[in-house]
């Protein structure tokens, strides 16, 4: 419920809307900024409101689904009664759907995600990987709607976010990969529910001339776990950053070069090197962006193992699954939307393998072979240089 409803008021009755903007004296346009959003009014208009609708701000917060601390305190002091109104609880069963597809390690299914996880058991997949639609008013096939207001699009994001961590085991990790400006009420809502472990920005790789802003530079990534600690966090280590066309150091190591460690440098937070994917030429959905394999990869390798179950509710162009499939993980999954893209990637994986084949052999080394040979050569240090000082001692 936003604004609007609380204050019963019909989104296409724009009499009703003329004449609460006249008493609350905003302008129309003000009015339905506020409900699109679900922003609070500012105190003069909170008083407007309870004079000439005897609606008491606490009571519109709630109404709004706004939870301060005041709204807060006061569920906290009133738990017992509200308890009693909750709803049932829900019975969970195993999908009664069909898969639409199968392959070795995994299961695709048609239809809506929260249908498909309240038939999944609980404690049942060791990761969950979610990337939805980002209410951007985008064209999907599935012919979603992506134009909600924000109460409207949270709601629904905090329903399959509780499935999400249902089904999720002890010790399994939770992904979410959204815009900045979604991420910070889901990780608001997940910091009482799950344990924080990363906010990871990705580089974004274009700057958007938006007028009145900065340039969005980021995706990110949330990623939590379900209970004190991980059950499997094996991180990727990164090669040394080189300069593209001397192959020097991008940084100044000092006395501490043999001390670094020939698997590589520790991964952090913040991840340059994954652009997502928008060229025509490379998407296998074409109309809207999709995940790279990459990506997925560098997700799939820090939090699971082999024969661990992985689940990502909005299927798109199949990254997940594609990938899931290539490591050796079983993997499940639905989507809204036509199959076809996806099974097609499955038909042509081996074009898949190679690529990710590629770029891993990059990982868990200090310098690349290609990149070792060219610093060899320019009498510049290696891992390498300090092993066989070692030996000779």
């Amino acid at each position: 419920m936003g604004l609007f409803s609380a204050l019963d008021i019909k989104k296409l009755d724009k009499a009703s809307i003329n004449k609460v903007s006249k008493k609350l004296e905003l302008q129309i346009r003000e009015l339905e900024y506020l409900n699109q959003h679900n922003i609070l009014p500012d105190t003069s208009v909170l008083k407007r409101i309870e004079i000439h609708f005897g609606i008491s701000p606490i009571e519109l917060k709630i109404k709004m689904g706004i939870m301060d601390k005041e709204v807060l305190d006061l569920l906290s002091l009133n738990a017992t009664t509200i308890s009693k109104l909750n709803s049932p609880t829900k019975e969970y069963t195993s999908p009664k759907n069909n898969p639409e597809f199968t392959s070795e390690f995994g299961k695709l299914y048609r239809g809506d995600c929260l249908e498909i996880m309240r038939q999944m058991d609980d404690n049942s997949v060791d990761m969950f990987f979610a990337d939805p639609p980002f209410n951007l008013n985008k064209l999907y096939l599935s012919e979603i709607d992506d134009n909600l207001t924000s109460k409207e699009y949270l709601d629904w994001c905090y329903d399959w976010i509780e499935e999400g961590i249902r089904i999720l085991k002890p010790g399994g990790s939770f992904f979410i990969w959204n815009i900045p400006k979604w991420n910070t009420y889901l990780s608001s809502y997940l910091n009482n529910k799950l344990t924080f472990r990363h906010w990871i920005a990705c580089d974004l790789k274009m700057s958007l001339k938006i007028q009145g802003r900065l340039y969005p530079a980021h995706y990110s990534l949330l990623y939590y776990v379900k209970g004190e600690k991980a059950n499997v966090f094996n991180p990727d280590r990164m090669p040394m950053e080189t300069c593209p066309k001397c192959n020097d150091d991008l940084k100044d190591y000092g006395g501490y070069k043999n001390k670094m460690n020939p698997l590589g440098v520790n991964m952090t937070d913040v991840w340059y090197d994954i652009p997502p994917v928008r060229h025509t030429k490379y998407k296998t959905r074409k109309e809207a962006n999709e995940l790279s394999i990459k990506l997925m990869d560098r997700i799939i390798e820090m939090s699971t193992k082999e024969g661990d179950i992985v689940f990502d509710p909005f299927g798109g162009a199949g990254t997940t699954y594609i990938t899931a499939e290539l490591k050796k993980r079983k993997w499940l999954g639905c989507e809204l939307g036509p199959l076809n893209s996806i099974i097609e990637r499955f038909n042509n994986i081996g074009n898949e393998s190679e690529y990710l084949n590629n770029y891993r052999s990059n990982y868990n080394v200090l310098f690349p072979e290609k990149i070792k040979k060219k610093r060899t050569k320019l009498n510049l240090w290696t891992d390498d240089t300090f092993l066989t000082t070692d030996t000779q001692k």
